[in-house]
């Protein structure tokens, strides 16, 4: 009875190993969203707590040790940097902080024209560049590359291969 329970075990063991090889072997295709499906998920911040933050911001010191204080010389770059919301693409695959003075409707009609590929750490950056400062991200452990990196005639060829 043990010989026998033994034998019917191996083939689910083997199986089993190589499950994850297999399945990590397929590459997957990952194409820059269309924005028209985007939605903002998160609220744009009012004028006074922007002017509140930005006192407290500024006055930490521990930003000045670092050398981070460039937009504390003037608060419109501090308002142009921190007047932002989140938003993702319409599966939730990729997701940006988008400009709060850019209309609604003006970022859901752009159009795709630049994709590229950064590296974080053991994360890959998918970064999809829609122009006025609109880069919505898709983040992974695979390794990605880009196939066409200019895509301004065609929207639909911004396209990454993720192992």
């Amino acid at each position: 009875m043990k010989s026998t329970l033994r034998l019917n075990l191996r083939p689910l063991f083997f199986a089993l190993l190589v499950a994850p090889v297999l399945s990590t072997a397929s590459a997957a295709t990952v194409s820059c969203p269309d924005l028209s499906k985007a939605t903002q998920v998160a609220t744009c911040p009012a004028e006074e707590e922007l002017k509140y933050t930005f006192t407290g911001y500024c006055s930490d010191s521990n930003q000045a040790y670092r050398g981070e204080t460039d937009v504390c010389t003037d608060y419109t770059l501090y308002r142009k940097l921190k007047n932002v919301a989140l938003w993702e693409s319409g599966d939730g695959a990729f997701s940006a902080y988008v400009s709060c003075d850019l209309p609604a409707d003006k970022v859901k009609d752009t159009k795709a024209s630049a994709i590229k590929i950064r590296k974080q750490g053991k994360m890959t950056h998918v970064v999809c560049s829609y122009g006025d400062d609109v880069n919505f991200t898709y983040r992974t452990r695979a390794a990605c590359a880009v196939k066409a990196s200019n895509c301004t005639t065609d929207s639909a060829a911004c396209e990454a291969s993720c192992d």
